[in-house]
């Protein structure tokens, strides 16, 4: 049982709250503010309630281009709310602090980008978490928190899973409202054939083990790099090009994990029919004619044709990922089809920021949701728990 909003008396309150605003980026300047404004609910009822409010997120991750300061996200932020948000270029130093005591009523601090302390990038039970500099430092000066950070809530990292151990803790709207809608999976209309794809093969991997072996789908169609790997543990020889992918993402250290998920649930798993490869631009090759000399870059005609079948056929459709490089228009065909596909089902549920980035720019709007969270949303929907959730959760038990 967790607590939420409904719970709190907000008025005077100092409150920290974790979200997720990690954003797509170009040049350095936000390209999407969709997962700013997915919690101006929650930020808006608090800042009229008068609270004093003090904002942790993340943004990329260290080492790569998308880990930068959270200055243009507050900037944005006030453009939005029509509300001063301060920014700070700390997130527990004595100068944090300082700005977190000055801060008026019913006005926003920022804190620096939370992947700046390397604490922050570890998973921990939250008893553990508490006990890190970063949550010991500002849980003292917190009234309560707040987590409507969706999108991160499968981690259980310090400032996701530490506060709810000292102090009183709530569900903002948004983690509210994606656990009512994608908590109750087992509940939706069959048969439910949940689209697995994008980078992320590894998640893909095991959402499809779960969902399959629980009885949650009753059908997993595979593309990207995740068709592609179990093409290649089918026995398929995908050609060098594609094959290297696979291989400097780390993937083929799975190869025993998809063989087996092949031999246990294969007749419930589709994959992959034709193929479009690169060369010299879009050309499309039959499964059964690899090896080519080109990388596979999205799904081909006949197995865009194939999905999108099963699709609209579904009662419930579950996607998460692009089918290819959908971000280069000649390799974009297959997310674009096999997306719209999936909104002619009853209930079409889609998650992940950097796919809702994609349906913004294809101007495919139709889904009966759009999850914030990836990894998150793809995790309730194969029957798991969410480690910031249960901590919530435990603080009330």
């Amino acid at each position: 049982m967790i607590e939420t909003l409904d719970n709190l008396d907000p008025k005077g309150k100092l409150i920290g709250i974790r979200v997720d605003i990690n954003s797509p980026l170009i040049d350095g300047d936000l390209s999407d503010d969709t997962r700013l404004r997915s919690h101006l609910e929650t930020l808006s009822e608090l800042v009229s309630a008068g609270a004093r409010i003090v904002l942790m997120a993340h943004q990329g991750r260290p080492g790569e281009d998308s880990c930068i300061s959270l200055q243009p996200h507050a900037l944005r932020l006030a453009d939005i709310l029509d509300t001063p948000v301060h920014h700070v270029e700390n997130t527990h130093s004595k100068k944090a602090l300082d700005k977190i005591k000055q801060l008026p009523h019913g006005e926003i601090l920022v804190l620096e980008n939370t992947r700046f302390c390397p604490e922050e990038y570890i998973e921990m039970e939250p008893k553990d978490a508490a006990t890190t500099k970063f949550v010991s430092a500002l849980a003292p000066h917190f009234d309560a928190y707040v987590n409507d950070a969706f999108g991160s809530a499968h981690r259980s990292h310090p400032s996701l899973v530490g506060f709810p151990y000292l102090l009183p803790s709530y569900a903002g709207r948004l983690l509210e409202k994606e656990l009512k809608v994608l908590g109750t999976i087992h509940e939706l209309p069959k048969p439910r054939v949940y689209f697995l794809a994008g980078k992320k093969t590894i998640d893909s991997l095991a959402v499809a083990e779960s969902v399959l072996k629980h009885d949650i789908a009753d059908e997993v169609l595979a593309a990207g790099l995740f068709g592609n790997f179990l093409l290649h543990c089918d026995g398929v020889n995908l050609g060098a090009p594609s094959m290297d992918i696979l291989r400097t993402n780390g993937i083929l250290d799975y190869l025993d994990q998809g063989k087996s998920l092949l031999a246990n649930y294969g007749d419930q798993i589709k994959l992959p029919i034709d193929v479009a490869i690169d060369s010299n631009g879009r050309q499309e090759v039959l499964v059964s004619d690899l090896p080519a000399e080109g990388p596979i870059f999205d799904i081909g005609s006949q197995t865009i044709t194939k999905f999108s079948s099963s699709l609209e056929s579904a009662s419930t459709t579950i996607l998460n990922g692009p089918a290819g490089l959908a971000e280069v228009s000649h390799f974009s065909q297959g997310t674009i089809h096999v997306y719209d596909a999936a909104t002619q089902s009853d209930t079409s549920i889609v998650g992940g920021g950097d796919t809702i980035a994609l349906l913004d720019q294809f101007g495919i709007r139709n889904f009966s949701h759009i999850s914030t969270g990836g990894g998150a949303a793809m995790r309730l929907l194969s029957g798991d728990s969410l480690p910031a959730v249960a901590a919530l959760a435990l603080r009330n038990s």
